[in-house]
């Protein structure tokens, strides 16, 4: 039963005998309260001496330590931050100044080709203008030997028909006769 408990040697106990012989939790009698409470105190001031001279003083410098090392690595960031910018800007200066150094080459390489180019029409000028004269002087000398043959051609002819015709004529009137017709 509920109210039952055994003690000793199989010996039963009513429900009342029972709750004045159990104590219970003993940190809820009333009657050890001030012990308690003495030793909680004794216990929270050791607590206190030992974190606030031991524990914390450690954990402060551990901090202070690493402030320490995040502010140092702030101005190392910037420092190398302005740094970098500085290199960037010298690299910009050097690209820029290779890029008018590259412009200006080509233009010297543009002229010297211009230059050759010139060189090379005057050149071809010349030689066309030399060939011309000399193709020129060839179609003279072609229509001189042209205009010869003609007037050859021209004397035989006429001598030939004179002849034909019976009348006795003299070279030098046929010769007269062929180069007055011939010329106008």
């Amino acid at each position: 039963m509920a109210t039952e408990t055994l003690v000793g040697e199989g010996a039963l106990e009513t429900g009342s005998h029972a709750a004045e012989a159990a104590p219970g939790l003993p940190q809820l009698d009333v009657s050890t309260f001030a012990n308690q409470i003495f030793w909680l105190v004794v216990t929270l001031v050791v607590i206190y001496f030992v974190l606030s001279r031991v524990a914390l003083p450690r954990i402060a410098s551990v901090l202070a330590e690493r402030q320490g090392t995040i502010t140092n690595d702030i101005a190392a960031a910037e420092e190398l931050k302005s740094k970098a910018a500085a290199a960037e800007a010298a690299y910009d200066k050097a690209l820029a100044d290779a890029r008018t150094e590259a412009g200006r080459i080509a233009a010297e390489a543009k002229a010297e080709m211009q230059d050759d180019v010139d060189a090379a029409i005057v050149k071809a000028d010349a030689e066309i203008a030399a060939r011309t004269s000399e193709g020129e002087a060839r179609i003279a000398e072609i229509r001189e030997g042209a205009a010869e043959a003609v007037h050859e051609v021209a004397r035989d002819t006429a001598r030939a028909v004179v002849a034909a015709l019976g009348v006795d004529v003299d070279d030098a009137s046929v010769d007269a006769a062929v180069a007055n017709n011939v010329k106008g």
